[in-house]
């Protein structure tokens, strides 16, 4: 993809109406990162991933972007956002978790992902998001680490339950 081309991209908010791009992208990412799984599953994923998005949305604890080019979806990424209790210096933190950076594979490494993670770190900023984090594969790694990102500066464990 040339210069020109890349400036043909446009990157916009997805909208309470588009809650199915959203189920799309999250079963693509899914897909690609762990498999496909039998139709019976995915369907009931499906419904499910549905139904959480649109809570999610209506209570605006995720906002999401999309990267259009001539009217085609090339690529979306969202985040989910947590209130936490706060300590002496602010009652209460917001933190929010990037979800699947995902561009369909025609279009990676064409600098796209990063235009949506711009425009989601500024909206976390504007809503006053004091941490963001994320899981991220290791092709995905460098365009991380490019935006600031780092390991966290306390140790994290996890407990898979």
């Amino acid at each position: 993809m040339d210069q020109q081309t890349t400036s043909a991209i446009r990157i916009r908010p997805i909208g309470f109406n588009e809650i199915d791009v959203l189920v799309s992208y999250r079963l693509a990412y899914l897909e690609e990162m762990q498999g496909e799984r039998d139709a019976a599953y995915t369907e009931k994923l499906r419904a499910n991933l549905k139904h959480y998005f649109t809570e999610s949305l209506r209570n605006d604890l995720t906002f999401a972007f999309l990267a259009e080019l001539n009217g085609e979806a090339v690529s979306f990424g969202a985040m989910v956002l947590k209130k936490i209790p706060g300590d002496f210096n602010n009652p209460f933190y917001l933190e929010g978790d990037i979800l699947n950076m995902y561009t369909v594979p025609l279009f990676r490494r064409k600098g796209i992902s990063a235009m949506i993670l711009e425009r989601l770190i500024e909206e976390a900023k504007r809503r006053g998001i004091s941490k963001v984090s994320l899981h991220t594969s290791k092709d995905g790694e460098k365009l991380y680490r490019k935006f600031g990102f780092s390991e966290p500066v306390y140790p994290v464990l996890e407990l898979s339950l």
